[in-house]
C-alpha cells in the first residue's frame, strides 16, 4: 500500500506520526493545496488528509485510492457522493478533542468575563506598583454562579461544557438547531428564550444550512447587553460583520472566538480591528489541539487504517 499524508504540519511537528510508516510505502508533505494535491496522490492507496478538498477535481487521476483517513471529526472537505461513487471508504475520528475544546470554551468565557487582559496589563505596565491601593477592580467583573449558560450543539463537547458550567453554579439551557436533540439533564428552550435568557452562549453545533449565520444582528439584538458569546465550532455560524457591530455598539458584553468566517483571518474582516481584549478575544483555531488531543488523533487515525488493512470497517462514514 502506498500511503500519503498530505498535511503533516497540521498535526504539529511535536507529535510522533511514525505509526503511519507501518501502514505501507509512506510519503508525507508538510503542507498541501488543492492545486498540487493531484500529483502527490496519483499513486496513493491510502490518503491521510485534514483540510485539503477531496473531490473529483483532486481525486480523478488517483485511480488506486481505496481509503481516505480524515485527521478530524468534520468531513466538510470530502465530497461524500463522489467518494461513494468510486467505492472509496472515508474514516474520521470522533471525540478525541472533547476535553481540549471544553477547556478552551471555559477559558475564553472566563478571560472575557473577568477582563483578565486589562488587569494583567495594569500590573505589568507598572501602574499597579505606582499607586497605593492593594487592589484594583475598576472594570467590573461577574461570577458565573447563578448565571444561565446557553449551549447550541449538545453533542459530546456541548455536554462536557454543560458539566463544567454546572460545576460553576450555572443553570444550563440548550437550543436544538435540528429540532431533534433532547436531553433529560438540561432544559431545551426555543430560540428567542435561548437568546434572551443566556448570560453566556457557547457554540458547539456543526455548520449546516440551519446554523449558517444564525448568530446575526437580529440574534444579537435579542441577547442581553452583558452576554458573552463563545464560538469554538465553525466560524460561519456567526456573521462576523454583525458581531463587529454588536460588539462596537455594546449590544452584547463580549465574545471569545476560536473560529471565524474565513481562516486565517483576512484584512477585510472587521473583527481584526477590535484590539480591546476585554471585549473580544480571538485564538487561531487551536481549541482542539492540546498535545494530548493530537496524540489521540494520530493514534485513532492509525487504528482506522490498520482496521482497513485487516478488512474491517472502523469509523467508516
Amino acid at each position: 500500500m502506498k500511503v500519503v499524508l498530505l498535511e503533516r504540519n497540521s498535526l504539529g511537528t511535536d507529535i510522533d506520526v511514525s505509526c503511519f510508516e507501518k501502514l505501507g510505502e509512506y510519503t508525507q508533505y508538510p503542507v498541501s493545496l488543492a492545486e498540487d494535491t493531484p500529483e502527490k496522490i496519483k499513486d496513493a492507496d491510502i490518503i491521510i488528509v485534514n483540510k485539503v478538498p477531496m473531490n473529483e477535481s483532486t481525486l480523478k487521476d488517483a485511480e488506486n485510492v481505496k481509503l481516505i483517513c480524515v485527521t478530524a471529526t468534520g468531513v466538510d472537505n470530502i465530497d461524500m457522493n463522489y467518494t461513494k461513487s468510486r467505492g472509496i471508504k472515508v474514516t474520521n475520528v470522533g471525540n478525541y478533542s472533547t476535553a481540549a475544546v471544553a477547556q478552551h470554551t471555559i477559558t475564553l468565557a472566563l478571560a472575557v468575563l473577568e477582563n483578565l487582559s486589562f488587569y494583567d496589563d495594569y500590573v505589568k505596565s507598572g501602574t499597579y506598583g505606582s499607586q497605593p491601593r492593594f487592589s484594583n477592580f475598576d472594570l467590573p467583573f461577574f461570577e458565573l454562579d447563578g448565571k444561565t449558560w446557553g449551549i447550541i450543539g449538545m453533542g459530546n463537547i456541548g455536554r462536557a461544557v454543560a458539566k463544567i458550567a454546572t460545576a460553576f453554579g450555572c443553570k444550563v439551557v440548550f437550543f436544538s438547531a435540528s429540532g431533534k436533540n433532547n436531553s433529560s439533564e438540561y432544559q431545551r428552550v426555543d430560540w428567542d428564550t435561548f437568546l434572551k435568557e443566556s448570560d453566556v452562549i457557547s457554540i458547539h453545533c456543526p455548520l449546516t444550512d440551519r446554523t449558517r449565520g444564525i448568530f446575526d444582528l437580529e440574534a444579537f439584538c435579542k441577547m442581553k447587553d452583558s452576554a458573552i458569546l463563545v464560538n469554538v465550532a465553525r466560524g460561519p455560524v456567526v456573521d462576523d460583520k454583525d458581531l463587529y457591530t454588536a460588539l462596537t455598539e455594546n449590544m452584547i458584553g463580549g465574545a471569545g472566538l476560536d473560529v471565524i468566517g474565513k481562516e486565517p483571518i483576512q484584512p477585510e474582516n472587521p473583527l481584526g480591528r477590535i484590539k480591546d481584549s476585554t471585549k473580544l478575544i480571538i485564538t487561531p483555531h487551536m481549541a482542539w489541539a492540546s498535545t494530548e488531543a493530537r496524540m489521540r488523533l494520530v493514534e485513532e487515525v492509525c487504528k482506522n487504517a490498520e482496521a482497513f488493512l485487516r478488512g474491517e470497517n472502523r469509523n467508516v462514514l
